[in-house]
């Protein structure tokens, strides 16, 4: 359900600016995207547990929020984002 050091790591390295990168807005995207991700395949296996549901809620609700801030301050790096990590169809 969580994200392991290493994957975390990777996906760090995939999104990151600069080296070291770990607190811009497409590094957060891009591990609330993983999180989610988990979140929702075990959901299908416990579909009543609605106190990690919440906290799907809360990242997905986070999630939207850094991708409101970076489409008003770069919109291309908003659109690459987006179309790197597929979340748009």
């Amino acid at each position: 359900m969580t994200v392991t050091a290493e994957k975390k790591q990777e996906i760090i390295v995939d999104n990151a600016r600069a080296v070291g990168d770990t607190g811009s807005p497409e590094v957060q995207v891009a591990i609330l995207t993983e999180r989610i991700v988990n979140l929702t395949e075990h959901f299908k296996a416990h579909h009543k547990d609605n106190h990690s549901r919440r906290g799907l809620l809360q990242m997905v609700n986070k999630r939207r929020t850094l991708l409101d801030y970076l489409k008003k301050k770069d919109v291309d790096r908003y659109n690459a984002l987006i179309q790197k990590l597929g979340l748009r169809k």
